[in-house]
């Protein structure tokens, strides 16, 4: 399944965190945090993991997906890997095909997180760069992915993907995975179409005894698929 996340920064946010994502900040090579397949098709520039300013970004990424009631129907997250940060642009422009690792290890916290699903979060707007796509390989084909900033998508691990070139312009992200209650992807999603269409259910007629039944449901099937 992939999901976008809408309005999950604010304006005041985005402000703050694209003048702190500028040139002065401490951007490193992106290949030094990928593993061996994915180093050959990593040319980006990181945000360095053990910096400052790369700390107090991540808690406000986190805060604003923690917050997100969509985000948790979707994921149901267990563990969160620390949000990271990336820039696209001039000769450090493009990621290639890849698929990230199973499990990796944050430094910052010292646990491994089982990479069910990964998010990016979009953190300048489209009209700043050109290029710069999120495509994603899934089982409909390729989706080509760039949006507002401030939005964010969310999809499976498990999915080949890449970032096109960038041609123009900068494209600041942030992107981390989440090892989810449910591993299954297929398992997640009829979850999640469960709870929305109960939420649908209980604007339309209120709290009814079929809500009641269907929402134990929801329950009973968790309760059976999810690892905690």
């Amino acid at each position: 399944m992939i999901l976008v996340l809408k309005n999950l920064l604010s304006s005041t946010d985005l402000a703050s965190m694209q003048e702190a994502l500028g040139p002065q900040a401490p951007w490193i090579s992106g290949s030094s945090s990928a593993g061996g397949q994915a180093a050959a098709q990593k040319n980006n520039q990181q945000l360095a993991q053990d910096s400052e300013l790369a700390r107090t970004l991540q808690q406000r990424i986190l805060q604003a997906v923690q917050n997100d009631p969509l985000f948790f129907s979707a994921a149901l997250p267990h563990k969160l890997f620390n949000p990271l940060f990336n820039c696209y642009g001039g000769d450090a422009n493009h990621y290639g095909p890849h698929i990230d690792g199973a499990v990796l290890h944050s430094r910052q916290t010292g646990e491994r997180v089982r990479t069910d699903l990964s998010c990016t979060v979009f953190l300048n707007g489209p009209t700043d760069y050109d290029g710069g796509e999120l495509c994603i390989h899934d089982t409909y084909g390729m989706q080509a992915i760039k949006l507002p900033a401030g939005q964010a998508v969310l999809y499976p691990g498990t999915s080949l993907h890449e970032v096109r070139p960038v041609t123009r312009g900068k494209r600041l992200a942030s992107f981390f995975w989440v090892q989810s209650m449910v591993r299954s992807d297929e398992q997640r999603r009829l979850l999640f179409d469960l709870d929305m269409n109960l939420l649908k259910l209980r604007q339309q007629h209120g709290e009814t005894t079929e809500t009641t039944a269907l929402t134990g449901t929801y329950h009973n099937l968790l309760r059976m698929w999810a690892e905690t």
